[in-house]
Order: structure tokens, then C-alpha cells, then sequence
């Protein structure tokens, strides 16, 4: 279940020496053939941008949205590297490009780890002509795999529908499991389909498919310099409706994302807020992403406490429309806090709801009919371990 999953596409993942001790920091996914496809591309909104970022970003305008192939290193960002930076990740993807015989605009590149530190282009340089020769179509685990930083697990999904008749695949491979925080969640996906769009459509795809899926997962708070997103589609399904491929598309960002928080660094919950009863949608989403974010409650669900205190002041203080009175609380569907007051609910059910490796918490504004949802997970002391130093 990955990028590779959908015919036309070709992948590898292989060790060049970035990390040390030696293990798996260069991947590659590519057209099998070679050939520049329709490309996407949705990337960070922090302005402390990557080399990589400006890169892909320029490379897509320069083709008009399109793509032959990915290259991804990990275990170096390669921001805040300066001219160098941006000559090493142009050189990437010339060096990628003459490996694979296409051209270096049809190159786009990736890179996530520690932020400030020059790439050791020697490595990387051999790496290429490996993980070129290493490219396989049942690839796409390997350069989940090679994508990693601090993942504990390679991440990838793929989904098969028919749309009119025409059996069309999406497949994606993704990274990250901290410094998540929409826009977007440090993470690097790509994610590829069979199906024909042009440059407008897939681009307009994309994004819309991210909103629900990895701009609505925040483990920290923290932004990326490098979050990239990248659809590659070869048409060799044929032409769809591109509006009903969206739920495809939207289906395995998701499945990423979810897959994502499960992975975040030391957390022990992966939980779903949703915020309904909000006066707009944009309000429940930023309601949701406000208890989110919340350092108290997300210890609260470290401690496997179901307290609604914490959850109805950050509704109170987030909310634009907003009243004790009609506010409702539970936690997989056991009200906890109702009509200004507390509940009691059975405790022995609440407890084992709070046992749960994915917590769905519910809020209710009781104002209108906006709703919206947020990914997260709760904050522990393997997350500050974790988090105390740049190694």
C-alpha cells in the first residue's frame, strides 16, 4: 500500500550515508518511464523557508505543473542553509536528473531533519546513482521507509475506486512525527494517481484535499521550514471527473495523517476533537485546534483524565460565539459536562474510554451548525526526551 501501488510509478529507498549510524536517507519516486507527468504541490506557509521548498516551488512554475520524479533525503533539512543550501538542492536534483537521462526541471526535491546544517553532498551524490538503480516498482515501502527521522514506522496507504466505469488508484507515502501544526503537519508526502488531470485540476485537488487531512493534525504547534506535499498524476487510468476523485485522494492523506499522530514522538493517544454547534466551520476549527494545542489538556490525556475544565475554558476563550448554557462536553460519546454543569457519568465506562489508544473528544457550542476537527495527540515525558536537544 503505497506511491507504487498505482501503475507507471517506480520507487527506491536506500542508505548514503547522512545518518549515522549508517540506516536507510535517501529515497526516490519516479514515472517509470521516465516521462514528466502532472504535478502538484502544497508546501509550508512559514516563512523561514527550506532550500528544498523554493526549489520544487520554482521547478513547478518553470514546467507549468509538471514532474518525472522525487527526490528525498532525510536526516538533514537543509534550511537555513543559505546560497549553499539552495546550490546543493538545485544540484540534487541535477544530479537526479542525469542519473535518470530526463531533465533537471522535471526534478523536484525533499529534505526533513535538523535544522542548520550544511548537506554532505558527497554522500548524497553517491547515494544517487543508487537509489536511481535501486528504482523497483514494489519500491514505495523502502522510500516510506528512507523518508523517516524520528518515525518509529514507515508510513504509506493506497486506495483503488472506480469513478464512471474506470478503476483509478492513489497511493501515498508520508514522514513525520513531530513539529506538526497545520499549515501544514515536519512532514513530507507524496502521493500519486493513475488518474488524467491537468495541472489546474490536480493542483486544486491537492489542496483541498490537504485542509481535512494534514493541515487538520497538530502534535505541537510547531511549524515546518520544510513541509511539502507532492501529487504526481500520469493519466494511464484515463480521464475522471476529477471532482469524484477527490474522496480518494482525501481518504489516503487522511489515512497519512492519522497514521502520523499515531506515530508522534512519545505519544501514548492519538485523539479526535470535533467542535460542532460553532456560529461557522471556521470557528469550530479553530476551537478545536485551540483545545488541541492546549499543554493542559493535552497532560490531561497523558493522565487519562476525562476533566472537562480545561476543554470548556479553551472553548470559552477560543469561541466567538459562546455560552456556558449550551455547551456540551463528552468524551466517546459519555457526557461529561452539560448545561452550564457538570455530569455524572458511569466511571467505569469513562475509564476504559480513557484507556484507549485513540481518544475521540466531542464539543458542542450549541450555537449554530459549524463544525470542524482536529488530529492531535497528548504531551509526555517522552515527547520532552525527546524534544531537550538538536541529537
Amino acid at each position: 500500500m503505497s506511491v507504487t501501488d498505482v501503475p507507471g510509478f517506480v520507487a527506491a529507498g536506500v542508505a548514503c550515508g547522512i545518518k549515522s549510524p549508517p540506516s536507510p536517507d535517501l529515497a526516490l519516486v519516479a514515472t517509470d518511464d521516465g516521462r514528466p507527468v502532472t504535478a502538484a504541490g502544497v508546501f509550508t506557509r512559514n516563512k523561514m523557508t527550506a532550500a528544498p521548498v523554493t526549489v520544487s516551488r520554482h521547478n513547478l512554475n518553470h514546467t507549468g505543473g509538471q514532474a518525472a520524479a522525487v527526490i528525498i533525503n532525510s536526516g538533514n533539512a537543509n534550511a537555513a542553509t543559505g546560497l549553499d543550501g539552495m546550490r546543493d538542492a538545485v544540484q540534487m536534483t541535477s544530479s537526479t536528473a542525469a542519473a535518470m537521462g530526463i531533465e533537471a526541471y522535471d526534478v523536484l526535491v525533499c529534505s526533513t531533519g535538523l535544522i542548520g546544517y550544511p548537506l554532505p553532498m558527497d554522500a548524497i551524490g553517491r547515494g544517487i546513482p543508487t537509489v536511481v538503480e535501486a528504482l523497483a516498482a514494489d519500491g514505495g515501502v523502502a522510500a516510506a521507509t528512507a523518508m523517516m527521522t524520528t518515525d518509529s514506522v514507515a508510513k504509506h496507504a493506497s486506495t483503488t475506486t472506480e469513478i464512471g466505469g474506470i478503476a483509478v488508484s492513489v497511493g501515498g507515502i508520508a514522514k513525520g512525527a513531530a513539529m506538526l501544526e497545520p499549515n501544514m503537519a515536519t512532514m513530507l508526502a507524496v502521493v500519486t494517481t493513475d488518474a488524467e488531470l491537468t495541472s489546474e485540476e490536480a493542483t486544486g485537488l491537492l489542496r483541498q484535499a490537504v485542509g481535512p487531512a494534514f493541515n487538520s493534525l497538530t502534535v505541537d504547534g510547531a511549524q515546518s521550514t520544510n513541509d511539502t506535499v507532492l501529487l504526481l498524476a500520469n493519466g494511464r487510468a484515463g480521464r475522471v471527473d476529477p471532482n469524484l476523485l477527490l474522496e480518494p485522494l482525501t481518504e489516503v492523506c487522511t489515512a497519512l495523517a492519522v497514521m502520523m499522530a499515531d506515530d508522534a514522538e512519545g505519544s501514548t493517544k492519538t485523539v479526535f476533537v470535533t467542535v460542532q454547534g460553532a456560529s461557522t466551520d471556521q470557528e469550530a476549527s479553530a476551537v478545536a485546534r485551540s483545545i488541541a494545542n492546549c499543554q493542559l489538556v493535552k497532560c490531561s490525556w497523558y493522565g487519562k483524565d476525562p476533566y472537562w475544565g480545561r476543554i470548556a475554558a479553551q472553548a470559552g476563550s477560543a469561541a466567538e460565539t459562546f455560552s456556558p448554557d449550551t455547551l456540551t462536553i463528552s468524551y466517546g460519546g459519555i457526557v461529561t459536562f452539560q448545561s452550564g454543569v457538570a455530569t455524572t457519568p458511569d466511571a467505569e465506562a469513562l475509564a476504559e474510554v480513557m484507556e484507549q489508544r485513540q481518544l475521540h473528544l466531542t464539543v458542542d457550542l450549541g450555537q449554530g451548525a459549524g463544525s470542524g476537527r482536529i488530529v492531535t495527540t497528548d504531551l509526555t515525558h517522552a515527547y520532552i526526551d525527546e524534544n531537550m536537544g538538536t541529537s
